[in-house]
C-alpha cells in the first residue's frame, strides 16, 4: 500500500524556501534533459497530440476520493486528477535519480520557521478546479479540516483515518490572505513536506470543496473533481475508468486526449489484452512472460521504487509473541530463491525493513539470509521443536502485490520445511485493504502487505505503538517503547546526519526484534506497446502521464 526517502533531499528542502526550489525546477524545465528519456522517441519522431491510451492494471481501483482511497493502484489513477501542495518530480527514471526530488505542486513556494514548527505555503495563482471553481487558500483549508478537524462540518472520519500520519502533529491553521495558508505543528516534524507528496494510504490530493458540498463525503468519490492534468469522464466498475485531457491545466498539458484504466486482475488476461492491442501498457506482467514479450517487440520499463513486500507479525498471537519464533520465520524464507526462481529477477531480495534507495537503509543478510537449520534450532529453543500451525493473510491481487498468492505459497513451502504449517487466508485487493486495516485477527500469525515511502518515516507509520490498528496502519500491534523513542528523536532532529543515523538505529531495533519480515523489493515492471512513448518509471510507486504519447 500504502512508501524510502532520500533523507538528504528531504532535509535539504526543509532548510530552503520552496521559491528557491521552484526556480531550480523552472530552470531545469528549459533543458530537454528534464523531460526524461522517452522510450522510442528517437525512432518515432516528435511527440504528437491526441489518441487514447489504455492501461491494463492489476486490480480494481478504490474510490476516486484521494483522501479516502488506499493502495498505490488507486493513487496512480487519482494522481492524474488530483494534486497536493508539495509534489515529487517524476520526470526522470530511477537509473538517473535514486529518489525523486520534491517540487512545488499547488503551492508555488513555502517557508519554514527557524524552529521547524510553522509551514507557510503560498498558493499557486490562476488555478481552477475541473468544475470551474477557483483554487485558493480557503480550498486548501477546507481539505485539511476535512481530514483533521473533528468539529468541521465536512469532517470525514474515513479520510482522517487514511491520512492520520500526515496531520497528527498539526496544531492549528491560519489563512492570512486568499493565497496564503500557515500550518503550525505541535513540534518540529521533519518528514512533513515529503509526506504531503505521498499517496499509498490516503493522500493530501486537494479536492473541489464545491464537489464535496454537493455530493457529500460518501458520494464525492463517484464524482471526482481536482485540478490535475486529466479530469474524470466516467467509471464502470470492473471494466474501466476514463479520464480526459484537461485543456485548462495550469502546467504542461498532456499529449493524450484520454486515458482508460482497465482493471484486469488475471495476469494472463493482461498479457492477452496487450498482445491483442486492446491496451497500450500493462502493470505487473507475469514474471515468466517478460522475456517473450520483449522478443515480440514490446518494451520493458522498470525502476527501483521504495517498495517492500513484507509480513507484519501479529504481536497479540501467543506464538508470534515469541521473538525466537519470529526470527526463525525470517531465517526459513528463501528470499533469493523467490526472487530468482519464482519472480525471474523482476524483484530483489529484501534485507532491511526499508528499501535500498532509502538513506536509512541498513543491509542485514545475517537476520534475513536463508538458514533453515538455524530456524529449526530457534524453534526448538522457543518450545516448538515440531513446529506449529497458523494462518497467513494476503490478497490475491493489488498494487505492489506482484503475484501474492504464488509468493505466499512459496513461503508456505519454505516454512513447511522447518515444521511450520501455513493456511492461506486470501481476499480480493479492495476487500483485503479493509480487512487488513482492522488489524491482524486472532488465529492469524501475520498479514502480508507491500508498502514504503520516499521518507524513512514510513517505519514509524508501520511500527509505532501510537498507530496501532484499527486507528492506524500498525496492523500487527507492535509496541516497543525504545523504538518509539528513537523514531521520535529522528522525527524532530534538526541535523540531517543525526536524523539518518537515528532512522538507521530504528531499523536495527525492528530487525533485532524481528517485528517485520521483509521479503522482496519490487522493480515495478511495466510492459509497453511499441507505439507508446514518453513513459518514465521513476523511483516511486506511481507515475505521471503528461509526457506520454502515441505514435499511431
Amino acid at each position: 500500500m500504502v512508501l524510502p526517502g532520500n533523507f538528504s533531499v528531504q532535509a535539504g528542502i526543509s532548510r530552503r524556501t520552496g521559491s528557491r526550489l521552484l526556480a531550480a525546477v523552472l530552470a531545469c524545465a528549459l533543458l530537454a534533459a528534464c523531460s526524461g528519456p522517452r522510450a522510442g522517441a528517437g525512432a518515432a519522431g516528435q511527440p504528437r497530440n491526441g489518441g487514447t491510451m489504455a492501461i491494463g492494471i492489476e486490480s480494481e481501483v478504490d474510490v476516486l476520493d484521494p483522501q479516502r482511497a488506499g493502495g498505490w493502484v488507486s493513487w496512480r489513477v487519482n494522481r492524474q486528477v488530483f494534486e497536493p501542495l508539495v509534489d515529487e518530480d517524476l520526470s526522470k527514471p530511477s537509473t538517473q535519480v535514486a529518489v525523486p526530488p520534491p517540487r512545488p505542486g499547488l503551492a508555488s513556494s513555502w517557508e519554514i520557521s527557524p524552529d521547524g514548527t510553522v509551514y507557510t505555503f503560498h498558493i499557486r495563482p490562476s488555478v481552477k478546479f475541473h468544475d470551474g471553481t477557483p483554487f485558493d487558500a480557503a480550498a486548501v483549508e477546507f481539505n485539511i479540516r476535512r481530514t483533521w478537524d473533528k468539529g468541521f462540518q465536512y469532517y470525514d472520519a474515513k479520510a482522517a483515518g487514511q491520512t492520520t500520519f500526515v496531520w497528527q502533529q498539526l496544531k492549528s491553521i491560519s489563512v492570512p490572505d486568499a493565497m496564503t495558508i500557515s500550518l503550525t505543528m505541535k513540534q518540529p516534524f521533519e518528514p512533513f513536506l515529503r509526506l504531503l507528496a505521498q499517496g499509498g494510504s490516503g493522500s493530501t490530493g486537494i479536492m473541489s470543496p464545491a464537489s464535496i458540498k454537493q455530493y457529500g463525503n460518501d458520494n464525492v468519490g463517484e464524482h471526482p473533481v481536482g485540478t490535475g492534468p486529466f479530469k474524470f469522464v466516467d467509471r464502470v466498475r470492473g471494466q474501466r475508468i476514463t479520464l480526459a485531457r484537461n485543456g485548462d491545466y495550469w502546467g504542461k498539458k498532456p499529449y493524450l486526449d484520454k486515458v482508460v484504466f482497465r482493471p484486469l486482475p488475471d495476469p494472463s488476461a493482461r498479457v492477452a489484452a496487450l498482445r491483442a492491442n486492446e491496451v497500450d501498457m500493462i502493470a505487473v506482467p507475469p514474471p515468466d512472460s517478460v522475456a517473450s514479450l520483449q522478443q515480440s517487440g514490446f518494451q520493458l520499463s522498470e525502476g527501483a521504487p521504495p517498495h517492500v513486500w513484507y509480513l507484519a507479525f501479529n504481536m497479540n498471537d501467543p506464538i508470534m509473541k515469541n521473538k525466537l519464533v519470529r526470527q526463525a520465520i525470517n531465517l526459513a524464507i528463501d528470499r533469493q530463491g523467490m526472487a530468482t526462481n519464482l519472480l525471474k529477477d523482476t524483484v530483489k531480495p529484501a534485507y532491511d525493513v526499508q528499501a535500498p534507495a532509502n538513506a536509512a537503509y541498513v543491509a542485514n543478510t545475517e537476520a534475513y539470509g536463508y538458514n533453515p537449520d538455524k530456524a529449526k534450532q530457534l524453534l526448538a529453543e522457543a518450545g516448538y521443536p515440531n513446529g506449529f500451525s497458523t494462518k497467513m493473510m494476503t490478497s490475491v491481487d493489488g498494487s505492489g502485490q506482484i503475484i501474492p498468492v504464488p509468493m505466499a505459497e512459496y513461503i508456505q513451502q519454505n516454512l513447511a520445511k522447518v515444521g511450520i504449517q501455513i493456511q492461506l487466508d486470501t481476499s480480493e485487493w479492495i476487500s483485503y485493504l479493509s480487512k487488513w486495516a482492522q488489524g491482524t485477527p486472532p488465529g492469524v500469525g501475520w498479514a502480508q502487505q507491500s508498502w514504503g515511502m520516499t521518507t524513512p518515516y514510513w517505519l514509524y507509520i508501520a511500527t509505532s505503538a501510537t498507530l496501532k490498528a484499527p486507528n492506524g496502519p500498525n496492523v500487527g500491534g507492535y509496541d516497543n517503547p525504545e523504538l518509539d523513542k528513537v523514531m521520535q528523536q529522528a522525527i524532530t532532529a534538526t541535523s540531517e546526519s543525526q536524523a539518518v543515523e537515528l532512522w538507521k538505529k530504528a531499523n536495527r531495533i525492528v530487525t533485532d526484534d524481528a517485528a517485520i519480515a521483509p521479503i522482496v523489493n519490487d522493480k515495478a515492471p511495466y510492459i509497453l506497446s511499441p507505439h507508446l512513448h514518453g513513459f518514465v518509471s521513476p523511483s516511486e510507486e506511481w507515475y505521471d502521464l503528461n509526457t506520454v504519447w502515441l505514435s499511431s
